[in-house]
This record gives structure tokens, C-alpha cells and sequence, in this order.
């Protein structure tokens, strides 16, 4: 079978690799063509558009490269047409991929969504499209089933996180070679998570760091982002207990001690190192306005919203502090809340369906067009 898969960012690039890896199990004869990234290249297949040429953030800069935009959806569809696929998949990306599938839906070509837009967060009024475009959607959060089905009436299937599949099957890392290649001491490790723009990590840093001369007998490393020149953060490591490690996430939080990490997917996968952490988010006070009127949510972190319940202390705007920090941290350094911590991640990840979502999304796409 003929496979056109789109993933425009670089955990879509993650999470299609390892679909496509499971689809050439099921599928001997499977031919792809895709826009993504190195780890689907280097799976097999043709690299039409790396996802480093979409990545635009920001209502500002949408605006900017709205040509370059329209272009890409042009080039995009005539790229389909010429390759009549047996298949569309589209990994998350909605603003481009919904476009897309409403395109290809009166084209005839069969449209798979693997890991929904997070409309139940907000702009929930895509799913009028949704219905209408995608054929199969294949969810990997507990309550999206609900959601789907419950409330909107489309039948979803829910395949478990592909998190865990890409956190399980990593190579180990020997932990005294990691801290002899970063110039590492021996004292336990608190990882610092701060995001992957330059606007976020400059405020989640500033305050992360304030704490450190309270906790004098840790360390604290910053987990740099892909998307940043290590040169940015040099500014931040002017005190000896704080270090840096450059595209290291995964290795740095499975010898870590407790992790401070700004909202988004890295609460999920710290919890799933089985790491203690804080979560924090600070924005500007007109931004979280806006926000707090568009998105309908209680917490803001994945461990929390899958449980249903505050799992993870989230620090908030206001909260966000040098002084709550300080207390916050302390009370998962050891005791009882993080014992608590540790049944709550397991869990997690018992509700998150265990491990396999990549090779059951690819035998159900599989089954579905034969």
C-alpha cells in the first residue's frame, strides 16, 4: 500500500517513525512519501517538506508567511494528487492538516487522523470538520474517547500513548558516563524543563533559578531545546550549581531526582520517568486573559487532566513564585507527597493503555484499507 503521511512538527516526526516502523510490519509492501522529519526519513520512504520549513508559532508570524502558507497547501494537494495514495494520515497539526483532509475527502482519498487536535482544550468547534473529513480518528488520550463519543457522537479508537513506545524502547544511559560527559558532580540531579521558545525559557528560567541557592545540596541542569543554539542559555549557568545539557531530555530525566517543567507534553514524559516535578507557566497578563477565556480547562497539565484530579502541583501566573516554588520543591525532595507521586504515575500509566499504541494504530490503519 501507498502511505502519505503529514506531521509538521517535530513530536509528529517522532510519533509517525515509529507508526511507519510498525506499518512495514504489518504491510511488507508499504511505500511512503511524507511530510516530517529525520526520523521518518530515516525509516524508509521520500521527504517531500522537513517540518522545520512549517514551523511557524504565533498569530504575528502566521500572518507574516500566510503566502508561504497557501503555497505549501497548493504544493501539498498537487504532491497527493500526482501520488494517488491508498491512504492519508494525518499526525496532529490541525491547522494545516484539516485543510488538508477537507480537500481530500472530496477527492475520494481515505483520510486517517493519528493523535487528535486538542479541540477539547479549545476552538472545539472543529469538529463539525472533523465529522465531515476524517474518516478514522485514532485518539491517544483516555478521556478524547469520551469526548468523541459521548459528547459529539464520532466513533474514535483510542490506541494508548505512543510516549510510552518512544520512552521505552530508547537505548539506557550509563548514569556515570552522563555526568562525566556534561561535567556533572554527584549530588542529585533537579531537572529544569523551561520550553522550547526563546520568550518562555527566558521567563520560566529566571524564576526556576531563583531557588537554586535554597537547595544547596542538589544540582540543577537545564534540559536544552532542539530549536535553541546552546549559546542562549549561557547567560543562565553564572552559578556553580547550575548546569547545562544540550538535546538530552530523555537521558537527564532518568537519572533525575525531581524535575520544575513548563506545561505541555514534557509534564507527561517527566511523570513517566517516574520523575517528581512542579509545574509551571507564566505568561503575560494580557495573554493568560485571553486564555483563560478561550480555554476551558481545571489544570493545565497532562498528569492532572488524565487523572482528573491534581496529581502535580501547577504554579499559575501569580503562584508562580520564588516563594512557592521554594515550598513546593521541598515537599517532593522526599516524604510522603512523593511516595503519593509515585502510585499516582503508575497509574497514569495503566489509564494511558500501557505500551503498543504505534503498532495498533498501524494494524488498525492497515486492516481498514485492504
Amino acid at each position: 500500500m501507498k502511505y502519505y503521511i503529514i506531521a509538521g512538527e517535530a513530536s509528529g516526526d517522532l510519533h509517525a517513525a515509529n507508526m511507519m516502523k510498525a506499518l512495514k510490519k504489518s504491510d511488507s509492501k508499504a511505500e511512503f512519501r511524507f511530510w516530517g522529519g529525520d526520523l521518518m526519513q530515516n525509516v524508509d520512504g521520500k521527504l517531500v517538506k522537513h517540518y522545520k520549513e512549517l514551523a511557524f508559532m504565533g498569530f504575528f508570524e502566521v500572518i507574516l508567511n500566510l503566502t508561504t502558507i497557501v503555497k505549501n497547501l497548493s504544493f501539498c494537494k498537487a504532491d497527493i494528487k500526482a501520488y494517488q495514495p491508498d491512504c492519508l494520515i494525518f499526525i496532529d497539526y490541525p491547522g494545516f492538516n484539516l485543510r488538508i483532509a477537507k480537500w481530500a475527502k472530496k477527492e475520494r482519498f481515505k483520510t486517517h487522523y493519528y493523535i487528535s487536535p486538542q479541540i477539547w482544550a479549545w476552538k472545539e468547534s472543529r469538529i463539525a470538520a472533523i465529522k465531515r473529513d476524517v474518516d478514522k480518528m485514532y485518539v491517544i488520550l483516555p478521556f478524547e474517547k469520551d469526548f468523541y463519543e459521548n459528547k459529539h457522537g464520532m466513533p474514535v479508537e483510542f490506541v494508548g500513548h505512543p510516549l510510552i513506545d518512544a520512552i521505552a524502547n530508547r537505548n539506557p544511559v550509563d548514569e556515570d558516563s552522563f555526568r562525566q560527559k556534561h561535567k556533572l558532580n554527584d549530588k542529585p540531579i533537579i531537572a529544569l524543563l523551561p520550553g522550547s521558545r526563546k520568550q518562555e525559557i527566558n521567563k520560566m528560567l529566571s524564576l526556576m533559578l531563583s531557588v537554586v541557592k535554597s537547595f544547596s545540596d542538589y544540582q540543577f541542569v537545564i534540559a536544552g531545546a532542539p530549536s535553541q543554539n546552546p549559546l542562549f542559555y549561557s547567560s543562565f549557568i553564572e552559578n556553580k550549581n547550575v548546569f547545562f545539557v544540550e538535546n538530552a531530555t530523555y537521558d537527564l530525566l532518568s537519572i533525575s531526582h525531581a524535575a520544575l517543567v513548563t506545561s505541555g507534553t514534557a509534564t507527561l514524559e517527566t511523570a513517566l520517568f517516574k520523575v517528581p516535578e512542579v509545574v509551571c507557566y507564566k505568561t503575560s497578563w494580557i495573554s493568560y486573559a485571553i486564555g483563560k477565556r478561550l480555554v476551558k480547562l481545571k489544570y493545565i497539565s497532562l498528569v492532572n487532566l488524565i487523572l482528573d484530579k491534581e496529581v502535580v502541583t501547577e504554579l499559575i501566573q501569580g503562584s508562580f513564585n520564588s516563594k512557592r516554588l521554594t515550598k513546593e520543591l521541598s515537599s517532593i525532595l522526599d516524604g510522603r507527597n512523593r511516595e503519593e507521586l509515585f502510585d499516582a504515575y503508575h497509574e497514569l500509566e495503566a489509564q494511558l493503555g500501557g505500551p503498543g499504541a504505534s503498532q495498533k494504530v498501524a494494524e488498525l490503519i492497515y486492516s481498514s484499507i485492504i
